[in-house]
């Protein structure tokens, strides 16, 4: 029997908005399951079954939904601290370590999960795997000065680079105006170490490692909805 992924997404999106509470700042993530999130979010403000809720958004199409569902926003200079944040994920490890920026929105999504107290990210449980890098490529952010240069130290690391590309086939732009070069490493035995690596890189502004900052995960899946907690980790 087939199973309507979008369908099991919207009720993940559901179950983690029930952890939204009248008066806190929020924050939204970026992509098709974050829009379920914005769309459900609007409904529960438009009803006054949530009220003074104000919510920071992980990148500027995000923002655009927001505002035209007549979503308050703010920032994190007027809300430095975000109670809650719902995003999505593109690869899960046992460990609820992350590897997000599909969407191009990694930068802005790893700021807003830092300031926040509860990361809640909602999957479908395709995106589960045994060990980053299994599954997807760890994008990383670059300035456009000198981004070819990043290549070879990439490729030092062991990983097979590529320029992203618009649907024009120019080379993708992040909201900061950055390049993102995906670098298929295949499964990441220490991600804390490649993360250490690439930070210390003059000219990478950011990766898509999410090492440390999910408290919970939801996933929905043929057999229903499960909720994984990082407490249960430990």
């Amino acid at each position: 029997m087939s199973v309507d992924i979008n369908s099991l997404k919207q009720q993940a999106a559901e179950r983690a908005i029930e952890y939204i509470e009248s008066g806190m700042v929020v924050g939204l993530g970026h992509g098709s399951t974050a829009v379920l999130v914005v769309r459900r979010l609007a409904e529960l403000l438009q009803t006054k079954k949530l009220r003074d809720i104000v919510c920071v958004p992980c990148s500027v199409k995000t923002e655009s939904e927001a505002r035209w569902l007549d979503i308050p926003l703010t920032t994190l200079e007027e809300h430095p601290t975000v109670d809650l944040t719902i995003d999505g994920a593109d690869e899960v490890d046992p460990n609820l370590d992350l590897i997000k920026g599909g969407g191009g929105a990694l930068l802005r999504e790893k700021i807003v999960a830092q300031a926040s107290q509860r990361e809640i990210i909602i999957v479908d449980e395709t995106k589960l795997s045994p060990a980053l890098g299994t599954q997807w490529a760890v994008p990383v952010e670059v300035t456009p000065f000198g981004w070819g240069s990043q290549i070879k130290f990439l490729e030092s690391l062991g990983a097979d680079v590529g320029l992203r590309q618009d649907v024009n086939g120019n080379p993708f732009k992040t909201d900061q105006g950055n390049l993102i070069l995906d670098c298929g490493f295949g499964p990441i035995p220490e991600p804390a170490l490649l993360a250490y690596e690439l930070g210390r890189r003059v000219g990478i502004v950011e990766h898509g490692m999410f090492l440390g900052l999910a408290s919970e995960v939801i996933v929905a899946g043929q057999e229903g909805i499960r909720h994984l907690k990082r407490d249960d980790k430990n």
